[in-house]
């Protein structure tokens, strides 16, 4: 009897963060084929073209037009795709890679999926139930403060980091423009996107993602525990997702080096305020963790394998 035939994964743009961070998932994993290119004819349009084809799952882990020109070169519709990039993560034909809010069903019957950006995950996890359940309306205008590890800005930034010639703590997109705000404002039902403040902070890994809420201006009114216990119901039964009690002080790294992600409501004596936290490994469910994850879906594996829970 022949041995049974395991769906084969090739990683574009394997030498990236992210797609390094992929690979170190798959590499003791036996119920998938990792397919690579030798270092020079990585960047080689046929072999490219051709081990996209050839896979049954492609990871996409390159900037946002390359990830389309790859798009381009599927010649199959046997192939699959997940995208690591922010180039699809609105587009109405891919399915959106976060099965605890869109459910696990729908990506693993999808054949395109755009993996969530980093802080979209946090914010998304903590606003998108809440605005479902009705306790934040669609039209609030919503702040999200967060800061990330600074190899969530690739090679570049991980070198000018640790050469010791960049400050511990940056604030950046100071324009309010960026490109996670469609991702944020689309996928949590908002009519406006969120006023972002994203930072860059002194350490490798880890995020810190945080929204700060006037409970009592909200309409609903809503309490502290009535916020805990929508996000509790949201994410039962989901193993990487942990709704834990507030604490006085909560660290970037608390989730670094993992791919589970941490959710808090944090508030005042009184009640008035919250202040919604959220942790992860912006290179775990924040990217890589969150590829493998879809990818185990997707070919109908244990969810969890690989996975650093």
């Amino acid at each position: 009897m022949s041995p049974p035939v395991t769906p084969t994964v090739f990683i574009d743009g394997a030498a990236g963060t992210t797609g390094l961070e992929i690979a170190e998932r798959l590499s003791a994993r036996t119920d998938l084929t990792v397919a690579t290119l030798a270092e020079d004819r990585r960047k080689d349009a046929a072999a490219r073209a051709e081990a996209i084809n050839d896979a049954d799952f492609v990871i996409l882990c390159l900037p946002d037009d390359a990830a389309r020109e790859a798009i381009a070169l599927i010649r199959n519709d046997r192939t699959r795709v997940i995208d690591a990039s922010s180039a699809h993560r609105v587009a109405p034909d891919w399915t959106y890679g976060f099965p605890e809010l869109v459910g696990r069903d729908r990506v693993a019957a999808a054949a395109r999926v755009s993996n969530p950006g980093c802080y979209p995950t946090g914010f998304l996890a903590l606003v998108a139930p809440l605005v479902r359940a009705g306790l934040i309306p669609a039209d609030w205008p919503l702040t999200v403060h967060a800061a990330s590890g600074y190899s969530g800005g690739g090679k570049a930034m991980v070198a000018e980091y640790q050469n010791a010639g960049a400050p511990a703590f940056r604030a950046y997109a100071l324009g309010l423009g960026h490109k996670h705000l469609p991702e944020m404002t689309v996928h949590a039902g908002l009519a406006h996107p969120p006023i972002f403040a994203p930072a860059v902070a002194d350490t490798y890994r880890g995020m810190l993602v945080e929204v700060p809420l006037h409970l009592r201006a909200l309409p609903a009114k809503p309490s502290p525990a009535q916020l805990h216990d929508a996000l509790a119901a949201a994410y039962a039964g989901q193993p990487l997702v942990t709704v834990a009690e507030p604490s006085p002080v909560v660290t970037i790294e608390e989730n670094a080096g993992t791919d589970r992600l941490t959710l808090r409501v944090c508030a005042d004596a009184d009640g008035d305020q919250a202040r919604l936290v959220a942790t992860l490994d912006n290179l775990g469910k924040g990217a890589g963790g969150a590829a493998v994850q879809n990818l185990n879906l997707m070919a109908g594996l244990d969810p969890l394998a690989g996975l650093i829970v």
